[in-house]
């Protein structure tokens, strides 16, 4: 048998199967004509925090309900553990859900509904208790047992929920949209407190979220989907900073797309013209020819605004202050440029004299950013890989790589 890691929890499996607890191979669900998951193919690794990240509708939750066994694949197949569930029905997968609205028994105290599922299985009396106080110290819920749901904060009933599913012992954990209902300050709050349980039980924990700051904030890996497609599965920093496609530029954070065409390129830069004139220069990866339209991408926090022109003359553009909104820690400004484009550039706030620093409406300024803060977005086929054994191509008027 194999212990699950962390303190708090006496979670233990037979010896695994494979090194992955979760595996789509080419996974399609259809519904009519619709294809809400397109040939996914994916692995999760054990104990890993994954999350599927993306729009309404892109297929995230229906990935979740497969998973589960409420909705079968149309075609491919999805293991667990090595192991292939397809005609597994949900109540034998040794899986859990955890979902927005809690679904927990109203009219049972907290000790009952997390003791629950252990009932249900007819585990000794004693069992259930010792489990039931390990899970309510794990969501650090001690001594609310006797309570009712209706006697709890949206924080609480969802603590609740988690440890109803954890002391399933589940090999893995879906949660959909767990936050969802929550207040910001409280969803922030128990976005630490999820990965801080996550790290201490050692589950594999399968997340769905269509909000970027959730998935940024606790994952290991996301996936992020558009029309039923994995576009891209990487670590936070590499979707933030190295993003595959355009959709994944442009849904994950702010990104500032300028078009214009490669004029020039060697081993070390590309140099792309846009429209006015502008030249940018960008350091050079696999990226598109001499003469190809490209879009150079940047964020608006990577940009320095200035009142004086600075010598260089590359990634240097002339605007002025379209308009400006005041954010607390930071300053997101709208920049008019010569082209008739417009620029967004964050700005922090430091220091205590942040007013005087504030940059008025129709005043000149000038915005620049180093060679390896812009990154270039081709139209030349051959996405970037998603993942190992992912070899379909996005649809023609999708397809982009990152060069």
């Amino acid at each position: 048998m194999r212990r699950l890691t962390g303190a708090n929890c006496a979670c233990y499996r037979t010896s695994p199967v494979s090194e992955f607890d979760l595996e789509f191979r080419n996974v399609t669900k259809t519904f009519g004509d619709v294809r809400a998951v397109d040939d996914a193919t994916f692995q999760v690794r054990r104990g890993e925090f994954l999350s599927l990240l993306g729009p309404s509708g892109c297929g995230k939750t229906t990935s979740l309900r497969m998973i589960a066994g409420f909705d079968r694949p149309t075609s491919g197949e999805i293991f667990l553990d090595g192991q292939p569930v397809g005609a597994t029905p949900p109540y034998r997968r040794n899986v859990n859900t955890v979902f927005q609205h809690y679904a927990l028994f109203p009219h049972k105290t907290v000790v009952d509904n997390v003791a629950f599922g252990l009932r249900m299985k007819r585990q000794p009396r004693s069992h259930i208790a010792e489990r039931v106080e390990r899970m309510l110290a794990l969501v650090e819920l001690p001594g609310v047992g006797r309570r009712f749901p209706h006697q709890l904060s949206g924080g609480q009933q969802q603590r609740v929920a988690l440890a109803r599913a954890l002391i399933n012992e589940p090999t893995v954990l879906l949660l959909d949209e767990p936050l969802g209902a929550l207040d910001l300050k409280v969803r922030r709050r128990m976005q630490q407190e999820l990965k801080r349980i996550h790290r201490e039980v050692g589950v594999t924990f399968v997340y769905v979220t269509h909000d970027q700051e959730e998935a940024l904030t606790m994952s290991d890996r996301i996936a992020v989907m558009n029309h039923g497609r994995i576009e891209q599965l990487d670590t936070p920093a590499g979707i933030y900073e190295r993003p595959a496609t355009r959709f994944v530029a442009g849904f994950i954070g702010l990104t500032n797309l300028l078009r214009g065409v490669v004029e020039a390129r060697n081993d070390r830069d590309v140099v792309v013209r846009i429209a006015g004139g502008a030249r940018l220069r960008a350091e050079t990866t696999d990226g598109a020819a001499a003469g190809a339209e490209v879009d150079v991408a940047i964020r608006p926090e990577k940009i320095r605004m200035t009142a004086v022109r600075p010598a260089a003359a590359d990634n240097c553009l002339e605007g002025q202050v379209a308009s400006f909104v005041y954010q607390g820690a930071a300053t997101e400004y709208q920049i008019a440029l010569a082209n008739a484009q417009e620029v967004r550039v964050i700005v922090q706030n430091v220091g205590e004299t942040w007013r005087a620093a504030v940059v008025p409406v129709g005043t000149p300024v000038y915005l620049c950013w180093s060679r390896g803060a812009g990154l270039i977005l081709s139209d030349a086929a051959g996405a970037q890989p998603r993942e190992p054994g992912d070899d379909d191509e996005a649809p023609a008027a999708e397809r982009v790589a990152w060069r």
